[in-house]
């Protein structure tokens, strides 16, 4: 009897390894990781039948894999009970403008059928879909309105958590929506957060134009660092504005301050930690900054009289009184929201030139402005 039993839980230890090995073979059989070169938040690993997408949150070093299947293949045994995808989407909502941008790119945006606070939207193409009914207003994004999704049915929702408390997200997923968390806006690089087309080129089964997209933006934007470099002088450089009393620029290691570092700009808080914001006081940004060339961001005024009603002290600075000051303020859609949020983020190769053409005119004598204009 003894012998009997110990045979079979042999028995059932083997069958239970050959199962593993089984499921483990199909997750190694064909892998081949896709070409990701910048973005450090999330990763592609193709497989036979499927793919595994891992997004990652440097905020609170968590990943979250999603595994992705085509529509016309079934769903293999061992992925059943994992977050599933079907792909090519059909309809998707999506909760940033930037989303909006990456969808344009591919020529995929009518497939987009919901948007919170859609007032927000620039693009003309989304907005005149968005005055046709085509896609929905949902509310706030922190608030989307469940009614509305659950009559629309979207294939996937794709969202963004700053704090990790959007209770809506939440009760999403309890009614089975597909919710993928974005995390392109905590790329560490500019060339970092476009190459996120990638990911939704493979939600779309556009792998091959969001290869050459990003291709393009890639090598645009290096071809514009080599220009950069090539310049004789390095202006100093000064971005945001003051907003209740808090002078708001870029933090050292964020994105911004990245484009001015490629542009071959000097920005005083170059050396700062954070990819964040900083949060400084007049006095202080004014002490440092009073003598600099260029002054960029200068929040949402279009004119030096507008910012110099806004408060006095901004007379006082070099770059205002040689009416060296650039916005990006100028471009806005019908409805209010501003295109260089809504795009910038997916060509930073537009944004590196800009930032050269201000910088170092000579260099870029033939190059207009996509953003960027000086204040008069």
């Amino acid at each position: 009897m003894i012998r009997f039993l110990n045979y079979f839980l042999f028995s059932i230890i083997i069958i239970s390894c050959q199962t593993k090995s089984n499921n483990d073979q199909d997750l190694i059989n064909d892998v081949n990781q896709t070409t990701i070169k910048y973005a450090k938040n999330f990763e592609l690993i193709n497989f036979e039948s499927y793919q595994k997408l891992i997004v990652k949150n440097p905020i609170n070093q968590q990943e979250i894999i999603y595994f992705l299947v085509d529509t016309n293949k079934e769903i293999p045994n061992f992925l059943i009970d994992k977050k599933i995808i079907r792909t090519p989407l059909k309809k998707i909502v999506v909760t940033s403008t930037t989303h909006i941008a990456m969808l344009e790119l591919l020529g995929v945006e009518n497939l987009l059928i919901g948007f919170p606070q859609s007032y927000f939207v620039s693009s003309e193409k989304t907005r005149h879909r968005i005055d046709s009914g085509f896609v929905k207003e949902l509310g706030n994004v922190q608030q989307l309105n469940t009614e509305i999704l659950l009559t629309i049915k979207p294939d996937l929702i794709m969202s963004f958590e700053i704090s990790g408390l959007n209770k809506t997200l939440q009760e999403l997923k309890k009614k089975d929506f597909n919710i993928l968390l974005n995390t392109d806006w905590l790329e560490e690089t500019p060339l970092g957060r476009a190459e996120w087309i990638k990911l939704y080129g493979t939600l779309f089964n556009q792998q091959k134009k969001a290869d050459s997209l990003f291709n393009t933006i890639e090598t645009n934007y290096m071809d514009a660092v080599k220009i950069a470099k090539s310049a004789a002088q390095k202006s100093t450089v000064l971005s945001g504005i003051v907003f209740s009393d808090v002078w708001n620029l870029p933090a050292g290691k964020s994105l911004e301050a990245q484009l001015l570092k490629d542009a071959n700009i000097n920005y005083l808080w170059s050396d700062t930690k954070g990819t964040g914001s900083l949060s400084l006081s007049i006095e202080t940004v004014f002490d440092k900054a009073k003598n600099v060339d260029i002054w960029i961001s200068p929040g949402i005024y279009t004119s030096i009289d507008e910012l110099k009603s806004s408060n006095n002290l901004y007379k006082y600075f070099k770059a205002f009184q040689n009416k060296q000051v650039y916005s990006y303020a100028h471009l806005r859609g019908k409805t209010g929201g501003y295109l260089y949020f809504e795009t910038a983020p997916t060509r930073p190769d537009l944004v590196l030139k800009d930032l050269i053409k201000i910088a170092h005119p000579a260099l870029m004598r033939h190059y207009n402005f996509t953003y960027y204009q000086q204040l008069k």
